[in-house]
C-alpha cells in the first residue's frame, strides 16, 4: 500500500518508520511483557503516526501528535477501541522508546463507550457450528463456545492443558498474562480426543497442518505452530455471511454467548467472572443486559449446562464427523 504526499510523491506504508527505531520499540514492548497482539497494535499505531506526519517518529512534534489524533477522531471516525489502542501505542513510544514529556497526553481523553455485546441464542450457536466445513473448525468453534475462550486462548491450547481427571482446562497467559482454570464439559473432552486422533501432535491441540493434515508424517502432525487467526476468522466470516447474522458476529461472540447462557442457567456472576478471567466484576455484569433470571451459585446448574452441551454435540457430530 502507498500513500501520496501533497507534492504527489507516493511512499509505502512504514516508509518513515526506520527499522532501527521499530526494532528498539519492539524490544521495549517485549521487555515490558506486552502480549504479541498488543505489540502489533502499538507498533501499528506508531507507524500510522509516522505515515501521517511524513517523518520519523523520533522527529515527530507535539503538534504532529495533536494533528494525528484529530485526524483519527474527526476524519477517520475511529471507534473508542481503536482510538484507545492508538493512544496507548503512541504514549508507550514516547514514554519508553523515545522519551518526551508532552502535555498533549494529559489533555487527550477518550470517552469510554460500553457497548452491549452481540449474543446468539443456543439454537443459533447450533446452526452456526453446524455450518463448519471441516472437522478442525467444528472442534475449534465448539471448544471456544463451551469453555468461553478467547480466540488465541483456544488456538494455543496444548495437550498438557487438559486435566481430564479433574474436568478442567488450564488456560495459560490469557488476557493480561493471567492463567486460569475453566470447566471442561464432557462433550468438549470427547470431541477434542476424537480430533486429536486425526493429527496426534505431541503438543498442540490445533496444529497448523492444513485442512487435510498435509504436514503430517506417518499420521503424526509435524506442525510447529497452531492454526492461524486468519484461518479461523475467515471460516467464521463465511458462515456469518451465509447465515446473515450481521457484521457484529465474530468468534468472540461465542464467548459472549457462553457467558450469557451460563447466566440464564442460574450460574452466579462471580463464578462466570472467574471462568472468563475478568479482573473486574463490572466487566462481567454487562451480560445482565441480556437476561432476567434468578442467579445462584448452585453447582447443579453447571451440570445442566454440561448436559445441554452434550445433547447439542451429539447432534452436531452426526452431521459434521464425516466432513
Amino acid at each position: 500500500m502507498t500513500q501520496s504526499t501533497p507534492s504527489g510523491n507516493s511512499f509505502p506504508r512504514g516508509h518513515f518508520f526506520p527499522a532501527e527505531i521499530r526494532l528498539k520499540m519492539s524490544e521495549d514492548l517485549k521487555l515490558t511483557g506486552k502480549a504479541p497482539r498488543t505489540q502489533n497494535g502499538y507498533l501499528r499505531a506508531v507507524r500510522q503516526l509516522s505515515d501521517h506526519a511524513r517523518k520519523s517518529p523520533a522527529d515527530v512534534t507535539e503538534q504532529d501528535v495533536r494533528a494525528f489524533f484529530l485526524y483519527l477522531k474527526e476524519d477517520l471516525g475511529f471507534a473508542y477501541g481503536s482510538l484507545r489502542v492508538a493512544l496507548s501505542g503512541v504514549k508507550f513510544f514516547f514514554a519508553h522508546t523515545c522519551k518526551r514529556d508532552w502535555q498533549i497526553f494529559e489533555m487527550l481523553k477518550l470517552q469510554n463507550v460500553t457497548a452491549i455485546p452481540e449474543v446468539l441464542s443456543i439454537s443459533v450457536v447450533f446452526q452456526l457450528i453446524n455450518e463448519t466445513k471441516t472437522l478442525r473448525m467444528f472442534v475449534y468453534f465448539w471448544t471456544v463456545y463451551t469453555m468461553g475462550l478467547r480466540l488465541n486462548e483456544a488456538l494455543h491450547l496444548e495437550v498438557t492443558d487438559i486435566k481430564a481427571d479433574r474436568g478442567i482446562v488450564h488456560v495459560h497467559r490469557g488476557k493480561g498474562a493471567k492463567d486460569r482454570c475453566v470447566p471442561l464439559p464432557s462433550s468438549t473432552l470427547a470431541v477434542l480426543r476424537e480430533y486429536w486422533k486425526t493429527h496426534r501432535h505431541p503438543r498442540l491441540l490445533f496444529p497448523a497442518d492444513g485442512r487435510n493434515h498435509t504436514l503430517a508424517k506417518h499420521g503424526v502432525s509435524q506442525a510447529t505452530n497452531p492454526m492461524s487467526e486468519t484461518a479461523v476468522q475467515g471460516a467464521m466470516k463465511k458462515i456469518v455471511k451465509k447465515l446473515k447474522l450481521g457484521k457484529g458476529v465474530s468468534i468472540h461472540t461465542l464467548r459472549h454467548s457462553y457467558a450469557t447462557h451460563l447466566l440464564e442457567a442460574g450460574v452466579s456472576l462471580k463464578v462466570i467472572q472467574k471462568y472468563l478471567g475478568h479482573s473486574s466484576l463490572q466487566t462481567t455484569m454487562i451480560y445482565l443486559h441480556w437476561v432476567h433470571v434468578r442467579v445462584c451459585s448452585d453447582p447443579g446448574s453447571l451440570k445442566k449446562i454440561n448436559r445441554s452441551f452434550w445433547g447439542l454435540c451429539v447432534k452436531l457430530r452426526n452431521l459434521v464427523w464425516t466432513r
